[in-house]
């Protein structure tokens, strides 16, 4: 059985870097470049912080593309507060020497759905949409090309988690989020309320530490500057993953449930800006333009995570 190609559209973040931790530990992926987008932090520490992640992992022979350094149409919000002023704070990785690859990250995405054959490209977008809206702006065509988009956003039982209405990524580009939902490219949408059931706990921590290569501690190090905040917020045993969330999903899909739902994006309210109303129950009659996962079997994604883990250096 051949890879599945991709593209993982990034902001690292600490969930982030281990999410490509994951894609690059596993064989069944083909991932065909790394795109960079503000978010967590600015764009040039997202870009930053996705090569010293890919020069981790050993891989140097995937293109990073650096992309847009703001949203469509709104001011840049960024996320020190949660993942510190380098975006991966919690151990300091080397300066990498991997150069970042000339090309936008936007032209990256259109070569790349152009030049491969149509509806074999996936894109993973794990930060704010802004760079796939963009990409979808500047060439249509592309839209019937994208095999399927599978991103980490929005949130709907859970609410929100930077205000009480909008998950992150969809708040600090709300047109973006809007765009990408009515493009008619088919959706997965792994929302708050599928990763907060992903908590990194002790004991799963301590698991992966005890991997035994460098990226072992690493990753627990990450784990834990990254729950200190949830823990806090959420009064949980452990912080949520969320980003690897969409890789384990393309891994392992028999891992999470949900259903196909009309997922509506709010682009102009003061109150509920970059809320995903995702009508769960049916009721607007509208057709369905996402599959939004609802629940994870959590033992079955951290051991899927921490076997990969173990494959790389």
């Amino acid at each position: 059985m051949s890879a599945l190609s991709i593209i993982i559209d990034t902001d690292p973040g600490q969930d982030d870097a281990i999410a490509l931790l994951l894609a690059a530990a596993s064989p069944e992926l083909e991932l065909l470049g790394v795109t960079t987008v503000a978010g967590n932090v600015p764009l040039a520490l997202t870009t930053l912080n996705a090569c010293k992640v890919m020069e981790l992992a050993g891989r140097r022979d995937v293109p990073i593309c650096a992309g847009a350094d703001r949203p469509l149409d709104v001011p840049l919000v960024t996320a020190e507060h949660v993942h510190g002023d380098t975006g991966l704070n919690g151990v300091q990785l080397p300066e990498p020497t991997l150069a970042v690859d000339p090309r936008h990250a936007v032209d990256f995405i259109i070569q790349t759905l152009r030049e491969r054959e149509a509806g074999t490209v996936t894109l993973c977008p794990l930060g704010p949409l802004t760079n796939i809206a963009l990409a979808l702006r500047q060439a249509p065509d592309i839209a019937p090309r994208i095999r399927r988009i599978v991103l980490m956003g929005g949130g709907f039982f859970e609410g929100g988690n930077v205000t009480p209405a909008a998950e992150f990524n969809f708040y600090v580009d709300p047109r973006a989020a809007h765009e990408v939902f009515t493009s008619g490219v088919p959706i997965t949408m792994a929302p708050l309320d599928v990763t907060h059931e992903a908590l990194t706990t002790a004991a799963r921590i301590e698991a992966i530490r005890a991997i035994g290569n460098r990226v072992g501690p690493v990753v627990a190090a990450w784990m834990e500057f990254f729950e200190r905040y949830d823990e806090e917020k959420y009064g949980q045993d452990g912080g949520p993953l969320h980003d690897p969330c969409v890789i384990a999903w393309l891994l392992r899909p028999a891992l999470f449930s949900g259903r196909d739902c009309n997922v509506r994006i709010e682009t102009a309210s003061e109150l509920t800006r970059g809320m995903s109303v995702v009508d769960w129950w049916a009721v607007t009659g509208l057709p369905a333009n996402a599959q939004v996962l609802r629940h994870v079997d959590s033992d079955g994604f951290f051991a899927l995570l921490t076997e990969r883990l173990s494959r790389l250096g």
